[in-house]
């Protein structure tokens, strides 16, 4: 993406206000497993848990993929700049590394 400058720009993230309901409803459960930890509950209860802020995180990370694929990779790669899509291909050659 280009500004009125003609210089090469990031495109404009897509919001990720939404996404920080989400990160505040993970940072309460992990407010209520530190409590569940003082209170020394049964182990079982606190892995049930943590399991589940394992799995909103991912949830999270996810949707923010997801976004980045819809916008940024999309722009790059409908762009006629193979520079920006060889960037944007190796970014999520990287990005599936880091997932697995």
């Amino acid at each position: 993406m280009k500004n009125s400058k003609g210089e090469h720009t990031q495109a404009k993230p897509p919001s990720y206000h939404d996404q920080l309901s989400h990160l505040n409803r993970i940072s309460g459960q992990l407010e209520g497993i530190k409590k569940m930890i003082k209170e020394e509950r049964y182990c079982p209860e606190i892995l049930t848990q943590l399991r589940a802020i394992r799995s909103a995180v991912k949830s999270v990370e996810r949707r923010i993929l997801d976004n980045h694929l819809s916008s940024c990779v999309t722009e790059a790669c409908l762009s006629h700049n193979q520079e920006e899509q060889k960037k944007k291909i190796e970014e999520i050659r990287i990005l599936i590394k880091r997932f697995d």
